[in-house]
């Protein structure tokens, strides 16, 4: 039992830390869900900016848009051109794919200061690409109607679970240029002392 532990120790590792960190993560959200809406019907503040910055990105590109306030469920509804186009529910405001993210670059953490700015730069990245796909989603139902389903269900969910991929690929990758630097500097540096 000790040789397969041993032989599998980085497996279970990551296993560990990205498990411990996606539950710690979403706790931490969970509670803050239910402070934030309790037993109102009202949206939580993250939704209600990420409907709010959408509805910005829409006018900005010359749609007259706006975010009303769900009255029977806790949603922003999104108008385009006088036309509801759906809804901004907690689940579109990109916080949970950012958790998922989150833990598996804590689980691979090289030093606190790269992991977090990685961390911080990525999330950004992230929250900014989601307003603009709900921003393009809203356009796209408003001309499409027709391809409301495979619009929202398969193009753009697409779109924000491609990027994570990509931003994990990048980490792993920086990860491991690291450590071809670090072995090279210090074979370089060995060389020089034994010359």
């Amino acid at each position: 039992m000790k040789e397969l532990f041993r032989k599998y120790k980085s497996v279970l590792r990551f296993l560990l830390l990205f498990l411990g960190s996606y539950i710690v993560l979403s706790l931490i959200y969970g509670g803050y869900l239910k402070l934030s809406i309790g037993d109102s019907n009202t949206s939580d503040f993250i939704t209600q900016l990420v409907a709010e910055q959408s509805n910005a990105v829409l006018n900005s590109l010359g749609y007259n848009a706006e975010v009303l306030a769900n009255e029977s469920l806790p949603s922003m509804q999104l108008w385009v051109e006088g036309v509801w186009v759906g809804r901004i529910i907690e689940g579109c405001n990109a916080i949970s794919i950012i958790i998922l993210f989150a833990a598996f670059i804590f689980s691979f953490a090289v030093s606190f200061k790269r992991t977090l700015v990685f961390f911080f730069a990525g999330a950004t990245l992230i929250y900014a690409v989601n307003i603009v796909r709900i921003a393009i989603l809203a356009i796209a139902l408003y001309q499409y109607p027709q391809y409301q389903e495979i619009l929202h269900t398969v193009v753009f969910p697409g779109i924000i679970y491609s990027l994570v991929f990509v931003l994990w690929v990048v980490w792993v990758r920086n990860l491991n240029l690291g450590k071809k630097n670090d072995s090279s500097f210090q074979g370089g540096e060995r060389g020089m002392h034994e010359g």
